[in-house]
């Protein structure tokens, strides 16, 4: 009896992974088919590559993705100090008290709507970029600062799970020999999770690039490739959100596949980094 419902079990999960196998394939067939006559109207290559310019007969989304790469690599940059710090205090370096109360908001923080951060953004940092630094204030920095607040928190729980998933005899072991907090979470914690702290940084990338309501407040939306922080910029989803009111047959409706495309490869590239490096966490050393 026992025999069968494993059997039963087993079929049912592996239907179940073929079944979301499929259906991710299905969305980019169908991307790829809707773009089609986008794909077939001009140089494949310069859709990719080239700028955006309807009323020319140009509909490049180049100047997105570059967007896309400015302010999602800008936010992973900036949030990985903060990041890496509050999982060392969280898992090791902190006291009891404090580490209740930084895991508790940074659980709060993941709760948080990503339109709360936009509005914070407007009212308080776009000022201060404009008025302290210089240039249009909403700008690529303004946008990834903060991004990088909204996606601190699933760096830091990931970081955090990695770091306390080492073995705790090897944490044991060096504070027998003397080791001092320190000492364990450099020299025995952080090695040991490498993979595992590696993930979670590709993890809060993958969400940078995706992200649609920060880009689209705070980025200023502006279709050229950025070439400083204080330039304004438009991301692959802003774009997405901005053009999805044209005409469905128009070729610039048809962009909008492109740039799913694009997101989808991003994703995928980001999930595969994923599993490679939690592979690696988990082979022993």
């Amino acid at each position: 009896m026992s025999n069968t419902k494993e059997i039963i079990a087993r079929n049912v999960f592996f239907l179940s992974a073929i079944a979301s196998a499929v259906m991710i394939l299905a969305i980019l067939v169908l991307m790829i088919a809707l773009g089609i006559p986008l794909f077939k109207a001009g140089n494949f290559l310069a859709i990719w590559t080239g700028p955006w310019a309807p009323h020319k007969g140009l509909y490049g989304i180049w100047p997105m993705i570059s967007g896309t790469l400015w302010i999602a690599l800008l936010a992973t940059a900036l949030c990985m100090p903060l990041s890496l710090g509050a999982s060392f205090v969280i898992t090791s370096l902190g006291g009891p008290r404090l580490r209740r109360m930084l895991g508790t908001m940074v659980r709060f923080m993941t709760g948080i709507p990503t339109v709360i951060y936009g509005f914070v953004g407007i009212f308080l940092l776009v000022p201060l970029v404009r008025e302290g630094i210089g240039g249009p204030g909403m700008c690529v920095l303004t946008a990834g600062m903060v991004l990088a607040i909204l996606i601190s928190p699933t760096m830091i729980l990931f970081v955090t799970d990695s770091l306390l998933a080492v073995d705790l005899s090897y944490v044991q072991a060096a504070k027998a020999l003397g080791a001092n907090r320190v000492q364990r979470l450099l020299y025995v914690m952080v090695p040991r999770a490498t993979g595992g702290m590696a993930a979670g940084i590709i993890l809060a990338l993958g969400r940078a690039l995706g992200d649609t309501l920060i880009a689209l407040m705070l980025a200023g939306n502006a279709i050229q490739a950025p070439r400083a922080l204080l330039e304004p910029a438009r991301t692959l989803t802003a774009h997405v959100a901005l053009v999805k009111a044209a005409d469905f047959d128009s070729l610039e409706f048809r962009s909008i596949f492109a740039c799913g495309i694009v997101l989808y490869l991003f994703a995928t590239t980001a999930t595969v980094a994923v599993r490679v490096m939690l592979r690696k966490r988990e082979v022993p050393t």
